[in-house]
């Protein structure tokens, strides 16, 4: 299991030439917590284009770099067609609230968890209820529900089921769980 945050900063190395196409910079996602692709580089002011990687073409996320399948896997896309985010976006995911859907607010999304080798699906979820609370506390894990379709990703809040109060756990405790 991977925090997103850790591939924030890496380099993104093609296999077979060892050529370093970028460094990530953000991580994109469907309304389904899906993974699409990882933003290479932002856009700047004005900019009409980003450059991003499609996550099919990843191959692994090691510890200290990304590698992808070749050169022409980095693309350019529009920067609305990176609606969903974790930094930049449309839809910024952290940050965002997560609400029960009877209507509990469980924390601030923190970091996402996923495998990098098992599909790209989101897992985890790491909340936060603000830096003093951490301090005290610590922060919270909430481990994705089985079925993709009982999470909503919205604009402005991440919708969970009703039970999902009873599931949260500290994070050191589901450090590096299945």
């Amino acid at each position: 299991m991977i925090k997103l945050q850790q591939l924030i900063g890496m380099p993104v190395i093609v296999i077979h030439s060892g050529k370093l196409v970028g460094i990530v910079k953000d991580a994109w996602f469907d309304e389904h917590w899906q993974l699409k692709g990882l933003i290479l580089e932002f856009a700047r002011l004005f900019a009409a284009r980003v450059k991003v990687v499609l996550w099919e073409h990843v191959l692994t996320c090691g510890e200290d770099a990304v590698i992808i399948s070749d050169e022409t896997a980095v693309q350019s896309a529009k920067p609305n067609e990176v609606q969903r985010a974790f930094h930049s976006g449309v839809v910024k995911l952290r940050d965002l609230p997560v609400i029960t859907t009877g209507g509990m607010q469980l924390g601030t999304l923190s970091d996402v968890y996923f495998y990098p080798f098992k599909g790209t699906q989101i897992i985890g979820y790491e909340l936060t209820d603000g830096f003093v609370s951490d301090l005290r506390e610590g922060r919270k894990w909430l481990k994705a529900p089985s079925d993709p379709d009982e999470v909503l990703l919205g604009e402005d809040a991440i919708i969970v089921p009703a039970v999902s109060d009873t599931e949260l756990e500290p994070v050191a405790a589901s450090n590096f769980t299945g």
